[in-house]
């Protein structure tokens, strides 16, 4: 496989401060739980941007953060990682989006409450600014914090660039159904995916239904992270192959596996690889970042994932 990468990729939407707690024990609800509280930089485009700088693509991120301090160490750790940060938009009057989780004792995110609403200024306004560097992306990421007219921006004036999208959230999901004729590749979870399509995502034929939905609005390769289940992924010609769950590691915060996955699905189609090859690749990444209490893992690297992988895979 030739991993070669000399490209850069334009990655747009949500950027925040996460702040986990996770229960020691099972959680009990309308009760105090002891456990850990800790935080990270998060947001689903921001992780994603910064996957890609620790896999050694070149990552332009355009975001919204307020002028506060989560504003200023969101910026700092985004350069120190190798994100080109220049595209971050500083809105004085308000503050940096900060998400809350719960986390019970397996890592999983049981609740959580998202305080964005300083996306909404991230509109084709603001985007306008970053026009030239956009059209000399070779991949727009993009996520479904952004407000619809940004959506409809990027969607109408990069006609010709591809675009991956990721659907963020149940409550978000739905943004992103007037666009995805525009869409090239879709990464998506089980709920949002309902959310957005309106159909059950349950049993393995509800999932190729629902993809045959997606098919039929114009985008090219679903992929869909069904936790335990692992990843069910399609594209318009081939349908249907699951790929199980594989050599499960021990679990500290699954919040950042879907962004990591997204950034291996990424890398994957800048080389060049298959959807099988890709799939197996960004898999790792996920498992990868899952052993990490941040949400994305500071191990992530080419190597860290040839090491998952089987003897002989080449990256």
């Amino acid at each position: 496989m030739n991993s070669d990468i000399d490209r850069f990729v334009t990655v747009i939407g949500g950027a925040n401060v996460d702040i986990f707690g996770r229960s020691f024990e099972a959680l009990q609800e309308h009760d105090s739980n002891p456990g850990q509280v800790h935080t990270s930089p998060g947001g689903v485009a921001r992780n994603i941007a910064e996957n890609l700088a620790r896999l050694h693509v070149r990552c332009h991120l355009v975001t919204a953060v307020g002028n506060d301090q989560n504003g200023e160490m969101l910026l700092a750790q985004g350069s120190t990682v190798g994100i080109d940060m220049q595209g971050v938009q500083r809105i004085e009057e308000l503050s940096t989006s900060t998400c809350m989780s719960v986390l019970d004792s397996n890592g999983d995110m049981r609740v959580a409450i998202a305080d964005m609403g300083i996306m909404d200024r991230l509109d084709a306004n603001r985007l306008a600014s970053q026009k030239d560097v956009i059209e000399r992306s070779s991949l727009i990421i993009l996520d479904a914090n952004l407000p619809d007219d940004a959506l409809a921006w990027l969607t109408n004036k990069f006609p010709e660039h591809t675009i991956f999208a990721d659907t963020v959230s149940a409550a978000k999901a739905a943004r992103l159904k007037p666009y995805l004729g525009s869409v090239h590749t879709l990464k998506t979870g089980a709920i949002e995916a309902q959310a957005l399509t309106g159909l059950d995502a349950q049993t393995d034929g509800d999932v190729q239904k629902l993809a045959e939905w997606i098919h039929s609005h114009g985008v090219r390769r679903l992929f869909l992270t069904r936790g335990d289940h692992g990843v069910f992924y399609s594209t318009d010609r081939t349908r249907a192959v699951m790929a199980p769950q594989q050599n499960i590691p021990e679990v500290a915060n699954t919040s950042g596996a879907g962004d990591a996955f997204l950034a291996g699905i990424a890398y994957s189609w800048l080389a060049q690889w298959s959807v099988e090859e890709s799939v197996d690749f960004a898999l790792a990444a996920a498992q990868i970042t899952v052993q990490s209490h941040a949400t994305c893992s500071p191990t992530l690297s080419l190597a860290a994932i040839a090491n998952r992988l089987e003897p002989g895979y080449a990256v």
